[in-house]
């Protein structure tokens, strides 16, 4: 198996250049199901779950050519069953918006209840079903947790749904839906992120009428079909923001190039909060810390509040912060399991629910640490970037789901950080033979 191997306490100086958003990513390449022509996708970010979703496209039917690294041409048009039953579903989380897109094009669908991050507790979709329900679906859920839905006539019907809570997933897999429904969907409570308006704009540059992505009301007008296109993905602002903490916790000086920096304003301004230098540039954004980290508080709320996805990285250079911060998880229950691989390291943090208090300490120590999940894991490649010693960090599957070239990266700005690999074990019977 492989691990990180990093030799911390080293400032990072350089540039490093963001990738495409992984959030996108696998929106938008669902979301070409429902096209009736070639969709040329541009800035494709090279991670696990994109390459995981392109296969199940292919096992589904869909021509898929390669025009380089990050720019694919896919071709939904042969798909004829709406079936997505593989093994390779239950690996993502994402693999649910096949459901809004199948059914939007074909009226039914057959799809594998997702997995993907574990965070210690089941992500539900109620509120996607709730919205499929109201466009007139019928939906059983069989035996090991495959969905069966299916509209009566072979179409989805427009409709009013509230959501009862914001859900990023929800919003996106009735956006999909609603795309091909017959007639108006009018979705309220709605999430705001990038990645939301991102998927809006993708459907739209394929024949959809979109309108409202970004407020807090969607409204669709549903079409019998739509065509190709070609598109371009935004930049990834977890990713961004998670070299931007590491900056924040080593010290030194960095360009993140290719961002869009108002998607970063959330991360920032706690980053300025937190004594962390924020200079943002056209499509850069240039990050550095030369003096102490200030305490702070911080509570991740929907966007444009600060993200659920960067809670672990900032609450792991609060470590280091003069004085006693308190992170207020406000999205996600049970998101602090990575706290006990921080305190390995020597951080003083303690977790009531769905707040930890974290007394800063003069350095961590490198040490032999988990990743929990894809944010997590983040977030201990941060602690080891920050940490005197050594630091190996197992489970690293979950971190390439969304960091693409995450050790060249940081290679580039300074970071003493490399793949390490576990020799195989030798049996006794085989090591007496001869």
């Amino acid at each position: 198996m492989a691990k990180y191997r990093i030799r911390g306490a080293r400032p990072l100086y350089g540039e490093i250049e963001i990738s495409g958003a992984k959030n996108a990513a696998v929106a938008i390449i669902p979301a070409a199901i429902m096209s009736g022509g070639v969709c040329r996708i541009e800035n494709i970010p090279q991670i696990s779950d994109v390459t995981m979703f392109l296969d199940i496209l292919d096992e589904l039917g869909a021509d898929i050519k390669t025009v380089n690294r990050h720019t694919m041409d896919i071709d939904c048009s042969g798909i004829k069953i709406p079936r997505a039953t593989f093994d390779a579903m239950r690996k993502i989380r994402a693999s649910y918006y096949l459901l809004g897109a199948l059914l939007g094009r074909f009226g039914e669908a057959e799809v594998a209840m997702p997995g993907g991050c574990n965070f210690g507790g089941v992500r539900p979709i109620d509120q996607h079903l709730k919205g499929f329900r109201a466009m007139g679906a019928e939906i059983r859920i069989v035996n090991n947790g495959v969905i069966k839905a299916k509209a009566p006539g072979g179409r989805l019907k427009g409709a009013d749904i509230y959501l009862d809570v914001v859900s990023v997933g929800a919003t996106i897999n009735l956006m999909l839906a609603g795309a091909m429904a017959d007639g108006t969907t009018v979705i309220e409570n709605v999430a705001k992120e990038p990645h939301i308006v991102d998927l809006a704009n993708f459907l739209n540059s394929i024949g959809a009428d979109i309108r409202g992505a970004g407020t807090n009301v969607i409204k669709i007008r549903g079409k019998e079909k739509l065509g190709g296109g070609f598109y371009s993905i935004i930049p990834d602002q977890i990713e961004a923001g998670t070299y931007l903490a590491a900056v924040a916790g080593t010290g030194g000086e960095v360009l993140i190039k290719n961002v869009i920096p108002k998607h970063l304003d959330c991360i920032t301004g706690k980053l300025e909060d937190m004594g962390v230098e924020i200079e943002n540039r056209e499509d850069s954004v240039l990050v550095r810390r030369t003096g102490k980290i200030r305490k702070t508080r911080l509570k991740t709320l929907p966007y444009p509040g600060f993200p659920t996805d960067m809670q672990p990285q900032l609450a792991t250079v609060l470590c280091l912060a003069d004085g006693t911060s308190t992170v207020t998880e406000g999205v996600w229950e049970n998101r602090y399991r990575y706290m006990d691989e921080l305190v390995k390291m020597g951080a003083s943090v303690q977790v009531d629910g769905r707040i930890a208090i974290i007394e800063g300490v003069p350095k961590l120590i490198g040490a032999p640490v988990q990743a929990h999940d894809l944010r997590a894991g983040a977030a201990m490649v941060i602690a080891g970037l920050c940490a005197h010693g050594v630091t190996e960090i197992s489970g690293i599957e979950y971190i390439e789901r969304g960091y693409e070239d995450i050790v060249e990266k940081l290679r580039n700005v300074g970071a003493d950080i490399e793949y390490v690999y576990d020799a195989p074990k030798i049996s006794r019977s085989a090591r007496n033979i001869g």
